[in-house]
C-alpha cells in the first residue's frame, strides 16, 4: 500500500516538473559575428592554399630545439597554471551537472540512555509489597534504552526556467575555454622558445663575425707598428691602425657580454643549468637554414578560427550569454521536491520494537517578491559582461588578423633582402680582399683599407640582424596562425589531468604546442 502510493505521487510528479522545466527563458546570442576580412591584406605564400603548419616547422630538424621547448614547457609556470585553470573547470562542470539531478544522502545514528520515569511510594503506612513496587519502578527508570535510525534523504530543484542548464552550458563553456587557453600557453611557450633559442645562435654568429673583424685590425695594427717603427709608415697611421684595433676590440667585449645575457634568458626560460646548455649548444650545429613557409589559408576566417586565444574569446561569448540566462532565470520561482525513507528500532531489556517511515515532501515553490532589486542588477550586471566578451572577442579578431598580416608581410619582406643582403657581404669581402692587397703592396692608404673593412664589417652584422629578423617573422607567423592547434581535435587532444602537472602531458610529438618542436 505505501509502495503504490509512492509510485503514484512520483507519477503525479514526474510530468508536470519534466512540463515546467521546458520553461527556458530566451538568451542572448551565443554566437556573434565578427569582424574578418574577405581576404588578407599581405603576400601569400605558395598561392594561399590550407596548409598545416606543423608539417612546415618540422622541416626544421632541430633536436636540439625540441628538447628545449620540452624543458620550457615542462619549468614553463603559465602553463602549470593553465593547467590548473583546466583542472579547475573541469569540476565546476561536474558541479553545474550535478545540480540538474536529484541528490540522495544516506543517515545514520545511533544513541543509547535511559528513559522513563518513576512515581514516588506513600510516604506513610508502607508495607513491604510497596517497597518491592517502589523498587521495580526506580529500575525501571534506569533501565538503558538503544535507538537506532538510518534513513535516505533525497531532494531534487525542478528547473523550471533554465536556470540550472543556464550554469551547465556556462560551466561547459568555460571548461572548454579553458582546454583552449592550455594549448595556447603551450604555443606561446614554444614561441618564446625558439625566439630565445634563434637569438642565442644569432649572437654567436655575430661573436664570430667580431671576432674575424678584431683579428683583422689587431694584425693590421701589429704590421702598421712594424712599419712605423722602420720608417716607412708615418705615425699617424700607426696611431690610425691602433685606434680601430682598440675599437674592435671593445665590440667584441660588449658583443660576448650580450651573448652571456642572451644565454642566461636561455637557461631561465628551459631550466637547464648553463655548463650542460653550453655543451648542447656547442654539440649541435650551428647554422640552420630556415624552410620555405607554409601555404596560408586564403580564407582569414578559416585561418583565425585555428587560433586557441581566438576560439577561447568565442566561448567567453558563449559564457557570458550562459550567464544571462542564469542571472535572468533567478528572477522567477523555484520548485524544490524532497523526500525521505527511514527505519527506527528500539532496544530495552531484550525487546525490541521496529518503525518504518516515509514522507514525500515538502513540494515546495519559492517566489521572489521584495529583495531590493537585488536580482535585477544581477541581471543588469550580466548583460553587461556579455557587452565586454562580445567586445572583447571582435578586439581579438581583430588583433589576430594584424598580427598574421604583419608576420606576412614582415617574413616577405626579410626574405626579399636575404639575396641583396648576401650579395653586399659577398662584393664588400671581395673589395676588402683586394684593397688590402693593395695596401700589402703600398697602393693603397690605411684609410682606404679601414673604410673598405669598415663597410665590410656593417654588411655582415646587417646580414646577420636580418637573419633575425627573418627567424622573428617566422615564429610570429606561426604564433600568429595559432601553432598548428585545431579546433576539430581539440576534443580529442589529451589535456592535463586534476592530479598531473603540466610536465606529464602528452609528448611533444602529439600534442598542438609541440608541433612548434618537431614541426595550448
Amino acid at each position: 500500500m505505501k509502495r503504490s502510493r509512492l509510485k503514484l505521487i512520483a507519477t503525479l510528479l514526474l510530468p508536470l516538473s519534466l512540463g515546467l522545466a521546458g520553461c527556458s527563458l530566451t538568451r542572448p546570442p551565443a554566437q556573434v559575428a565578427a569582424p574578418f576580412p574577405a581576404q588578407w591584406n599581405a603576400p601569400l605564400p605558395h598561392g594561399g592554399s590550407l596548409a598545416v603548419l606543423a608539417d612546415w616547422w618540422r622541416q626544421l630538424d632541430d633536436p636540439l630545439l625540441v628538447e628545449l621547448i620540452g624543458a620550457a614547457e615542462a619549468a614553463s609556470p603559465n602553463v602549470a597554471s593553465a593547467a590548473a585553470r583546466v583542472a579547475e573547470a573541469r569540476s565546476t562542470r561536474v558541479q553545474a551537472g550535478a545540480a540538474l539531478l536529484p541528490s540522495l544522502d544516506g543517515t545514520a545514528s545511533a544513541s543509547r540512555g535511559t528513559s522513563g520515569f518513576s512515581s514516588g511510594a506513600p510516604s506513610t503506612g508502607g508495607s513491604a509489597s510497596s517497597a518491592g513496587s517502589a523498587s521495580s519502578s526506580e529500575l525501571s527508570a534506569s533501565t538503558p534504552v538503544t535507538t537506532l535510525q538510518a534513513g535516505l534523504q533525497s531532494k531534487w530543484e525542478v528547473d523550471l526556467f533554465g536556470r540550472l542548464r543556464a550554469d551547465r552550458d556556462a560551466a561547459q563553456a568555460k571548461q572548454n575555454s579553458a582546454n583552449a587557453k592550455w594549448h595556447d600557453a603551450r604555443v606561446a611557450v614554444a614561441a618564446e622558445t625558439a625566439n630565445a633559442y634563434f637569438a642565442e645562435r644569432a649572437c654567436q654568429e655575430q661573436l664570430r663575425v667580431s671576432e674575424s673583424d678584431a683579428r683583422s685590425r689587431s694584425e693590421t695594427s701589429r704590421l702598421t707598428e712594424l712599419s712605423a717603427k722602420a720608417g716607412f709608415t708615418a705615425p699617424a697611421d700607426a696611431a690610425l691602425a691602433r685606434a680601430s684595433a682598440s675599437d674592435a676590440s671593445g665590440r667584441l667585449t660588449q658583443q660576448r657580454a650580450t651573448c652571456a645575457v642572451q644565454r642566461k634568458a636561455l637557461v631561465a626560460l628551459s631550466g637547464i643549468d648553463e655548463p650542460t646548455l653550453a655543451q648542447k649548444l656547442a654539440a649541435a650545429p650551428t647554422q640552420r637554414v630556415l624552410p620555405a613557409v607554409g601555404s596560408i589559408a586564403s580564407v582569414p576566417a578559416e585561418a583565425i578560427s585555428q587560433r586557441p586565444d581566438v576560439y577561447a574569446a568565442e566561448l567567453g561569448v558563449a559564457s557570458a550569454s550562459a550567464d544571462v540566462g542564469s542571472a535572468e532565470a533567478e528572477r522567477y520561482p523555484k520548485l524544490t521536491v524532497s523526500g525521505n525513507i527511514g527505519r527506527s528500532q528500539i532496544r530495552v531489556s531484550g525487546f525490541r520494537q521496529s518503525l518504518e517511515t516515509w514522507t514525500v515532501g515538502p513540494v515546495s515553490l519559492t517566489v521572489p517578491l521584495l529583495d531590493g532589486g537585488a536580482r535585477q542588477a544581477n541581471t543588469d550586471a550580466a548583460k553587461a559582461r556579455y557587452t565586454e566578451a562580445v567586445s572583447l572577442y571582435r578586439a581579438n579578431v581583430r588583433q589576430a588578423v594584424r598580427e598574421v598580416e604583419e608576420a606576412l608581410v614582415n617574413l616577405d619582406a626579410t626574405d626579399a633582402r636575404t639575396t641583396d643582403a648576401d650579395n653586399a657581404v659577398k662584393n664588400y669581402q671581395a673589395s676588402f680582399d683586394a684593397t688590402q692587397a693593395r695596401y700589402s703592396s703600398g697602393l693603397a692608404s690605411l684609410f682606404e683599407l679601414e673604410d673598405s673593412r669598415r663597410t665590410l664589417f656593417t654588411a655582415q652584422t646587417a646580414r646577420v640582424s636580418l637573419q633575425r629578423e627573418r627567424t622573428e617573422a617566422w615564429v610570429a607567423l606561426y604564433r600568429s596562425m595559432g601553432g598548428g592547434w585545431n579546433r576539430a581535435v581539440d576534443a580529442t587532444a589529451e589535456l592535463p589531468s586534476a592530479s598531473s602537472s603540466s610536465s606529464e602531458s602528452s609528448s611533444m610529438t602529439t600534442t598542438p604546442a609541440a608541433k612548434v618542436a618537431t614541426s595550448p
